[in-house]
């Protein structure tokens, strides 16, 4: 039950079109052409650009980026290998506009592969200790994302204003891969607004266990308000919310997992809290009757003893029950989740190895 790491497939499928656009050129000579000189810049990039596209996708099929740190070792050094090709080649007619903002995006990539990227690794487990915890989790992979597609805006700026200043035919065309990467874009986006639906919820409910696990009834009867509206936002948004390239079967696992909370919260859990209140009542009643002597005792206390233990005796049994049908719900619904999230992702996820 983990979120789908969305990290830099905006930013790769905008800077892949920059990548792949074709150069109308004659000749090869770096120094004299300038196709040919973009040519080698974007050639320089293209390796960096197959490992970094590996690892993401590899990231996005795994879940977890931890299990698969060494391909981010890897990349690291792809990056860097690609950072030494560029600083290799030479000025351009003592034009080095296009060589500095391509050593720039560079040096940005690393930086935030580096640091920003091994941050959100390091997350990974924290994030699911709270929903605040998961937002900043998501929050930061947005902005990094952010913060990588604008160094491919401006790789790609500059390519273009290099090409116009020297009279170069730019064929944009998008890729194979390019494609790939939109549609892995659009789908980060749907599937993290359903998880965030769904987490908030299924950690809603983690809370009311942990209550009732600690026979908290004021902390059961938050969870439980809390968990119900909760649980209905996340319908109304479902409700507004359109299939993803026609498949509708995530949207339809969370609406299934939501309506299994607000059944939780609405039908089940006071039934839940009865039996506490039963049990307290016992309690104070038991504590009554024992605190009399037996010989001034009489039977209407006894009357009201036994009562106050039939009504906790048949809340018992009526409890266990209960519980076990919800226990059973709750695995099965983060089971059905998970089981759909898996096969919705291994559909729509474009796959790509270096």
């Amino acid at each position: 039950m983990k979120p789908f790491l969305n990290v830099a497939y905006k930013y790769l499928a905008t800077l892949f079109c920059f990548s792949m656009l074709s150069v109308s050129i004659n000749a090869q000579n770096i120094e004299e052409d300038p196709g040919a000189y973009m040519t080698a810049i974007s050639n320089a990039q293209m390796d960096m650009n197959k490992t970094y596209m590996a690892y993401m996708s590899a990231v996005a099929h795994s879940g977890r980026a931890k299990k698969i740190e060494k391909m981010r070792q890897k990349t690291l050094e792809s990056i860097e290998k690609c950072r030494y090709k560029i600083l290799d080649l030479p000025i351009y007619k003592k034009d080095n506009s296009l060589r500095q903002s391509s050593i720039d995006y560079v040096q940005m990539c690393y930086k935030v592969f580096n640091e920003d990227y091994a941050h959100i690794v390091n997350m990974e487990e924290i994030a699911e200790q709270s929903f605040d915890e998961m937002q900043a989790y998501l929050l930061l992979q947005e902005k990094t994302d952010e913060k990588l597609h604008e160094a491919g805006e401006k790789m790609g700026q500059a390519s273009k204003d290099f090409a116009k200043k020297y009279n170069v035919t730019l064929i944009d065309s998008k890729s194979e891969l390019y494609s790939k990467m939109e549609k892995a874009s659009e789908l980060t986006s749907y599937k993290n607004k359903l998880y965030l639906l769904f987490f908030k919820c299924n950690w809603q409910d983690g809370q009311i266990t942990n209550a009732i696990n600690q026979k908290k009834l004021n902390g059961v009867e938050q969870a439980r308000n809390a968990l119900a509206t909760y649980a209905k936002e996340g319908l109304q948004v479902l409700d507004t919310l359109k299939p993803f390239a026609k498949d509708a079967s995530l949207a339809t696992a969370c609406k299934r997992a939501l309506n299994f909370y607000l059944k939780l919260a609405e039908t089940d859990l006071p039934k839940v809290t009865d039996f506490f209140l039963k049990e307290e009542n016992l309690e104070k009643v038991r504590k009554g009757f024992e605190s009399k002597a037996e010989s001034k005792r009489t039977q209407e206390d006894v009357d009201a003893y036994n009562k106050a233990v039939d009504e906790y005796n048949s809340a018992a049994n009526y409890y266990n029950q209960l519980n076990n049908i919800i226990n059973n719900g709750r695995a099965q619904t983060v089971e059905s989740w998970n089981t759909v999230e898996q096969q919705f992702l291994d559909v729509h996820m474009p796959h790509y190895g270096s």
